[in-house]
């Protein structure tokens, strides 16, 4: 859908909308893909995916180094097994996913009808529980490898989260995770934006602060501090811990709405998943 047509439909539907966010999700678009591409104007679009390896280049080298022979390998492997392994009712993930698993760049989105943001996770569970099969745990394991096998198949694509002002009440989720990513966080009074917005590209002890556009292309991530796959959740509760923050759980609406915000900041970067961070 168009967003003129998004814009018409809005305009129909959230009459009670508060004025301010009518300016909202195209023009926070803009401004946010401006801010990363003046502020590292020799990085391309594509280049925003690949996080402090795009800025860095000693940290480029190492990272280039471990993608000849990446540990998330055998993830994919195992991911691929599970999508084509039939459920017990003979039915497998093709069944729920259009019969491909190159769909990522759809996730999230906002489910008008259930009037809630759908990320991959909690796709993929729902789909278990349609073909009577038990919700894997969220994070980590198993759920992990659908998710690296899925974004293997669509690399290259670019980020195409539908525009929220198509809906009200996706609007209001994707205001409502914007202001978390803006919003200070904890005992050290960080938000997103401070260290991956306003200080991106600096270094925090030995780190380097990714841009956050590109921030949702690479998921889900074999981190080697984890030394296993995780998700994107994952590492929003780890960003918590480090400011002594409230950590929220997995696929809570609070991180499926900062999913959202998010992912649509970086609509326009093509998937790179899966990825691998140190």
């Amino acid at each position: 859908m168009s967003d003129f047509i998004c814009r018409i439909t809005f305009l129909f539907l959230a009459a009670s909308v508060a004025a301010p966010a009518l300016a909202g999700p195209q023009e926070d678009l803009k401004e946010f893909q401006a801010f990363f591409e003046n502020r590292f104007p020799d990085v391309s679009m594509a280049e925003f995916g690949n996080g402090a390896y795009a800025i860095d280049e000693n940290m480029r080298e190492n990272w280039l180094a471990t993608e000849e022979f990446p540990p998330y390998e055998p993830m994919v492997d195992e991911g691929r097994e599970a999508w084509n392994r039939p459920f017990a009712n003979g039915n497998t993930y093709a069944d729920c996913f259009d019969g491909t698993p190159g769909v990522v760049q759809y996730y999230p989105y906002y489910d008008i009808d259930k009037k809630m943001v759908i990320t991959l996770p909690l796709a993929i569970n729902e789909c278990r529980a349609k073909n009577g099969a038990p919700a894997l745990p969220y994070g980590k394991g198993e759920i992990t490898h659908v998710m690296a096998y899925m974004a293997f198949e669509s690399r290259g694509e670019l980020t195409d989260v539908v525009s929220p002002t198509c809906d009200p009440n996706a609007l209001a989720a994707y205001e409502a995770g914007k202001e978390y990513w803006y919003k200070r966080q904890g005992q050290f009074q960080f938000s997103c934006a401070h260290c991956h917005k306003t200080y991106a590209g600096s270094k925090l002890r030995t780190d380097v602060l990714s841009p956050g556009m590109g921030h949702t292309t690479h998921w889900p991530v074999y981190r080697a501090d984890w030394g296993e796959m995780g998700t994107l959740h994952r590492r929003f509760s780890g960003c918590l811990e480090m400011v002594r923050g409230r950590v929220r759980d997995e696929q809570s609406e609070t991180f499926r709405n900062l999913e959202y915000f998010l992912t649509y900041m970086s609509n326009g970067v093509p998937l790179n998943g899966p990825g691998y961070r140190k």
